[in-house]
């Protein structure tokens, strides 16, 4: 164990009881301001002192993946990956790399800037090491995120691929999802290295319906249309759906020429959940809306995951997220059928040392097996 979960977890969860959301700013707020003086001094020694602590470098987890129709794979330094969600508006997109992460996801964006759903709407599970949220895209808008992501990264190298996950505005009406996913694409097409279509959050009413063959099919194709494979766009799915939805989803998926499915998101499913009482709510876990993440989702994403393997024949690129924590559960998810691996909530309970705990740990993995490359492990056990 480290000091953040000897020390600072204990806390800032069980002693200060901080209000979630509000720390959460908070930390976006000081690393926007660590990436914006990363070359002032003494933030530069700072920054070098946490790449230090927190990175690990090994070509044996590279990864060149998700290609476009018009440019070459990308290089993935690593296969772990700051899931979306906790970057919403991309203020601190140049600084996960300081991190360890061999790639970041940004958003959700929605075409229109928006206050997300009533607050409180972020709790966490101790007990299940879980979260709840009910956060509702909450973000500043794509044209903003747009210019954010120009004054970061015009002239500047990138150290790892960003990605950027796309929601439908909650004003939009659905009939209308296809041009508002659109209208977003388009504002910021030149800033993300690979796009995710977000039709699966449980918090902006009506959206997982998106998800049925004919509703996808019509924003994928427009998508593509505008896209004209310039960029890799990938549909993040609901743990949720029913095998055979899952199945549509991914005939869709290759109808439309899609470079891969992240597999999954939260779960509205309060099952083998050990917390009976928000306590800051007073209400049950099962009076609560939002979608559940962290720990409890780790099974069922697996499950999903060696499903989307196995109807593929492990020809699309999976990236899988929920309840990874430990190299453990990197491992099982990566030898399931996911290429790259995404965390958020187990980085919160974790820590910033967990990335690097875990990279390691996959390292051993491949010298036990006598691997050469994390590629190889890749759907291993299926």
């Amino acid at each position: 164990m480290d000091i953040y979960q000897l020390g600072l977890r204990p806390l800032l969860f069980n002693v200060l009881k901080s209000d979630p959301e509000w720390l959460h700013q908070q930390s976006i707020q000081f690393l926007s301001w660590l990436d914006r003086n990363a070359y002032r001094f003494p933030v530069t020694g700072l920054r070098d002192q946490l790449q230090r602590s927190f990175c690990l470098a090994d070509t044996r987890l590279e990864q060149k993946l998700l290609p476009s129709e018009k440019f070459s794979p990308q290089l993935f330094p690593n296969p772990i990956g700051l899931a979306a969600g906790f970057d919403k508006n991309g203020v601190a997109s140049g600084i996960w790399s300081t991190f360890g992460f061999g790639f970041a996801e940004l958003g959700t964006v929605t075409l229109l800037a928006q206050p997300g759903n009533p607050r409180p709407r972020l709790f966490r599970l101790p007990a299940d090491k879980a979260a709840l949220n009910r956060m509702g895209f909450n973000n500043n808008g794509a044209e903003e995120m747009s210019g954010r992501l120009r004054a970061i990264w015009q002239g500047r190298p990138r150290p790892m691929p960003i990605g950027i996950n796309l929601g439908k505005s909650k004003v939009t009406p659905l009939s209308d999802a296809a041009s508002d996913y659109v209208e977003s694409f388009r504002l910021l097409k030149e800033w993300g290295d690979y796009f995710v279509v977000n039709v699966s959050s449980p918090n902006t009413p009506g959206l997982r319906s998106l998800q049925d063959a004919p509703l996808l099919s019509g924003i994928l194709s427009a998508l593509q249309q505008e896209n004209q494979g310039y960029k890799p766009i990938l549909v993040k799915i609901a743990p949720d759906l029913e095998w055979d939805a899952i199945a549509n989803v991914l005939a869709v998926a290759s109808t439309h020429r899609l470079a891969g499915i992240i597999a999954t998101n939260t779960t509205i499913s309060r099952d083998k959940l050990q917390t009976e009482v928000i306590d800051e709510t007073g209400k049950s876990v099962r009076e609560e809306e939002g979608g559940i993440s962290g720990a409890p989702l780790r099974d069922r994403s697996t499950e999903v995951i060696k499903f989307i393997w196995r109807e593929t024949k492990g020809q699309l690129p999976i990236i899988g997220v929920g309840g990874i924590f430990t190299a453990e559960d990197a491992w099982v998810k990566i030898t399931a059928g996911a290429c790259l691996i995404q965390t958020y909530t187990g980085w919160i309970y974790e820590g910033p040392w967990m990335v690097r705990r875990i990279l390691e740990g996959l390292l051993k993995k491949l010298d036990e097996r006598g691997l050469s490359n994390i590629s190889e492990a890749v759907g291993l056990e299926e």
